[in-house]
């Protein structure tokens, strides 16, 4: 009997406002796509993006169950492109449970596999608006023999590069592994892992990174220190930044909240959800993608005076753990199913470690002529101060994909 080896599988999510990429990166290049592809490939990025975002929410509310208190940030998108990868080696109930935990059920494996190949043919992008980087890797052990369809679908569909590498000296893959993530994320991840378990034979990683400009920056004149207010009714000094200008901004009365857009230069929006003092918990109960689309017709264009803080936060889950809780379970134990990606030996995930950042001032880049420049109507403006906790969520706005989300509680916090 085959003894049974691991899979680890690392994600990694950046977003920052601070400037521009590295000149030297490029993005993928996927080729020439046909109007059919474009076409259909859309489609099934858009209901992919929405099945995504109700995952993405669902885990939110069990991430925040478990701490009211801490902040939160991760990429539903990232999570879900890796374990899309992992459902081209699953079989049987190992399958079964991927779908039904990532909602991939009663999709079709041909669209599921099309939409995240659009997806990441449109999102890995760079121009002078914004760029926006998906990597993902498959780090195999030498002695591994995966199965040739099983590498030539993750390369076709996901553009995964293939790194042989020996598993025996555990040391230098994990310094191999984290030198590939610090490059893919332009330095900001360092050390994702501290060790690899005895026993691992592959390792995919999933990277994000996205640095956006804001559409209509803050002056970071003035910026001033100002109370947060805690939960519990401390407060924290932070530096809060304030802008007035024309914004998409709402009030949703049925769910206590304020929402407000907003926008980055290119088709990437970042969406705040501020609730009313002492309703966070109600709102978080409420996160659902209909409320979402609710909350995106409540909105309306207003001048508005908006103050945030400038703040960077980082989230750093083991997927494990929380996706076991969530009913998925058979990939991570003995008796799975991985014989799609070898089936010379008994495979489980050993490790599942998701880490993503995000880090949000003033500047977005070197300020664009004009770029604060607006006209707008003659309105007294709308106030919208975000000095206690809130809710944020990083979307493209072309299929509506959620690339971020997270919970600020406290600006101080790392």
């Amino acid at each position: 009997m085959n003894p049974m080896l691991s899979l680890g599988l690392l994600l990694a999510g950046f977003l920052t406002v601070e400037g521009l990429l590295n000149p030297n990166f490029s993005p993928t290049n996927h080729g020439t796509w046909s109007q059919a592809q474009t076409r259909d490939g859309k489609e099934a990025a858009q209901e992919l993006a929405r099945r995504n975002a109700k995952f993405g929410l669902k885990l939110y509310r069990k991430l925040a169950a478990g701490d009211p208190n801490k902040n939160i940030f991760f990429s539903p998108l990232g999570i879900g492109i890796a374990f899309s990868i992992l459902s081209l080696g699953a079989q049987d109930s190992t399958l079964a449970e991927i779908k039904q935990g990532f909602n991939f059920r009663n999709m079709p494996e041909k669209e599921l596999h099309e939409g995240f190949h659009y997806l990441i043919h449109v999102l890995n992008q760079k121009n002078q608006e914004v760029e926006l980087a998906l990597r993902n890797a498959l780090f195999m052990d030498r002695e591994l023999r995966p199965q040739k369809k099983f590498m030539t679908d993750i390369k076709k569909m996901y553009n995964a590069d293939m790194v042989v590498t020996n598993f025996q000296n555990l040391e230098n893959t994990r310094k191999q592994i984290n030198e590939f993530i610090r490059q893919k994320t332009q330095g900001k991840i360092k050390n994702l892992i501290n060790n690899i378990n005895p026993g691992t034979v592959m390792l995919l990683i999933d990277c994000v990174f996205l640095r956006a400009r804001w559409l209509h920056q803050f002056d970071p004149k003035a910026t001033k220190e100002e109370d947060f207010i805690l939960n519990g009714n401390k407060t924290v000094k932070v530096p809060m930044m304030l802008h007035g200008g024309g914004y998409k901004v709402g009030r949703d009365d049925q769910l206590s909240c304020s929402i407000l857009e907003v926008p980055y230069r290119g088709n990437i929006t970042a969406i705040f959800i501020l609730p009313d003092e002492g309703q966070m918990r109600h709102v978080e109960e409420a996160l659902t993608v209909e409320n979402l689309d609710r909350w995106s017709k409540l909105i309306k264009k207003r001048v508005v005076n908006v103050s945030l803080p400038k703040f960077s936060i980082t989230g750093t889950y083991d997927l494990k753990k929380t996706l076991s809780h969530m009913g998925i379970t058979k990939i991570f134990e003995e008796h799975g199913d991985l014989t799609k990606i070898s089936p010379h030996q008994s495979l489980k995930v050993g490790e599942a470690v998701h880490k993503a950042q995000l880090q949000m001032d003033e500047k977005g880049s070197e300020a664009a002529a004009g770029s604060a420049a607006q006209a707008l109507p003659m309105e007294m403006p709308l106030i919208i101060t975000f000095n206690r906790p809130f809710l944020v969520i990083i979307q493209d706005d072309d299929v509506s994909s959620v690339l971020f989300m997270g919970k600020l509680t406290d600006p101080g916090k790392k």
